[in-house]
């Protein structure tokens, strides 16, 4: 198992994920359209060739899930009770066919659980980047872990 119990983080801890992901013209029309999404500057390009950006955008929601995504198994894998929310979610710079993005993550805050015994509070603070090392999104995930077992 990959994830930490809540017990094995501190405040502070920051982990820059191994894994990175080109983006591809398949992820951003299948995504896009398994979501019933139909802005067209996801998915025409001579409409998006008109736009500001001039080209498809990737759906930002798509990277959103990435980002998340690409934090798991090193964060929650295996140690996940359940994700309680998603917190201001940025996307400062767009996302574009070809860009390879990974992810950097820090634990900003962490609390036992007030209901459960057996599990804790961690809110993770996750950025983005593509290869260029622009923010593409940040977001901050709280997640309830179990304790490791005695």
């Amino acid at each position: 198992m990959a994830g930490r119990y809540f017990d094995e983080w501190t405040v502070g801890d920051r982990i820059a994920h191994d894994i990175r992901r080109t983006v591809t013209e398949t992820d951003n029309l299948l995504f896009t359209t398994l979501s019933h999404n139909p802005q067209p500057l996801h998915l025409d390009a001579d409409y998006a060739a008109g736009t500001e950006f001039g080209r498809i955008v990737v759906n930002g929601n798509f990277t959103f899930a990435l980002t998340v995504g690409l934090s798991v198994g090193d964060t929650t894998l295996g140690t996940l009770v359940a994700n309680l929310g998603y917190d201001k979610v940025t996307m400062p710079k767009p996302v574009f066919i070809g860009d390879t993005l990974r992810v950097e993550t820090e634990v900003i805050e962490l609390r036992r659980s007030n209901s459960r015994p057996d599990a804790g509070i961690v809110t993770f603070r996750h950025i983005t980047l593509n290869q260029r090392g622009e923010i593409v999104c940040q977001c901050l995930r709280t997640a309830m872990l179990k304790v490791k077992p005695s």
